[in-house]
């Protein structure tokens, strides 16, 4: 099934939603109105019970997304500017609370607002000509939709200094090593890689996995002591799942589990 939008390919079939951001004569820079469509289809993947995993991906070979549309970001006034930024925190922080697993299927350039929208999902999956960046300082501003913060929880201090005041551009071999990206292949296998990743997720069960996104995205931002009860609280739900009965039982039945979602 697709459904038609100006900016985007939104494609469903066998259980896996694709959002492809279209428009590569300006490799895929992310305006207001693509991250409204990017949005709009994610809110669908969600309501759509036949939905088990969300991937993000840019057309053609050259970009996943090169980052903000310039022109439209420098008809901005300052007041303007945070405005958008607190809406982009806010689409952002959906997908992370969104309780299915999202993958960003990455090939090419993933700078600026394309990495912050990366960082955003649960998996990263890049091709071996993917560079990454937030040259914003190159521009005489920072990020603004978590490259200051997504980026420092996820690959620590040291590295997030680096990438924001340098502006540089960084291999996927160098991001795999920071922490940044599950796994680096060749261009050839970026569709196989992420394939196989879909494949293992679609066999766990789709609530147990939604839980987990929970539990990890939510407690990183609790101290430790709190986080660990919310982890408990976390496994009670689980356990209280018709999939958690059945797993249980599928390995005392040294069986595959088949799990129902529910």
């Amino acid at each position: 099934m697709t459904e038609h939008y100006e900016l985007i390919i939104y494609e469903k079939k066998d259980g896996v939603a694709t959002i492809t951001l279209n428009r590569p004569k300006v490799l895929n820079a992310l305006n207001s109105s693509i991250l409204k469509e990017i949005w709009d289809a994610l809110q669908d993947a969600e309501a759509d019970e036949s939905v088990r995993v969300i991937v993000i991906t840019g057309a053609g070979d050259k970009a996943f997304s090169a980052g903000a549309d310039i022109p439209e970001l420098l008809e901005k006034s300052p007041f303007e500017a945070r405005t958008y930024s607190i809406w982009l925190k806010d689409v952002l922080r959906y997908m992370e609370r969104l309780q299915k697993p999202i993958i960003a299927k990455i090939n090419g350039f993933c700078l600026g607002g394309g990495l912050e929208l990366a960082m955003a999902c649960d998996f990263r999956i890049a091709s071996t000509n993917s560079r990454f960046g937030q040259p914003e300082v190159n521009l005489g501003i920072i990020p603004g939709a978590g490259g200051t913060q997504r980026l420092t929880r996820l690959i620590g201090r040291t590295k997030s200094m680096e990438l924001n005041m340098t502006g540089e551009h960084y291999t996927a071999e160098e991001m795999y090593q920071f922490g940044l990206l599950n796994k680096v292949v060749p261009p050839e296998e970026l569709d196989n890689a992420t394939n196989k990743l879909i494949k293992s997720l679609m066999a766990k069960s789709a609530a147990t996995l939604g839980i987990i996104k929970l539990a990890v995205n939510k407690g990183i931002e609790m101290p430790l002591e709190e986080a660990l009860f919310y982890e408990a609280e976390c496994f009670g739900i689980a356990r209280s799942l018709e999939d958690a009965v059945e797993g249980l039982k599928a390995f005392l039945e040294k069986r595959r589990p088949e799990f129902k979602g529910k």
